[in-house]
């Protein structure tokens, strides 16, 4: 695996722990449904977690 492919992994993993993150917080911010909210964050933790198996995936491989 190349560096550019192991670091655009990265990118795309920390992404989208970014967009489910922002979602959740304009959710909560319009008022919007609390069941939604809480979705949206446990959506967020285990895209975080998925984002830290990504990295240390990459860094294992890197040497």
């Amino acid at each position: 695996m190349s560096a550019a492919t192991a670091n655009s992994f990265i990118l795309v993993a920390i992404g989208l722990v970014f967009a489910v993150l922002v979602a959740g917080l304009v959710n909560m911010v319009r008022g919007g449904s609390s069941s939604t909210s809480q979705r949206l964050m446990r959506w967020r933790v285990g895209l975080q977690f998925l984002a830290i198996v990504v990295v240390m995936t990459v860094l294992y491989f890197r040497g």
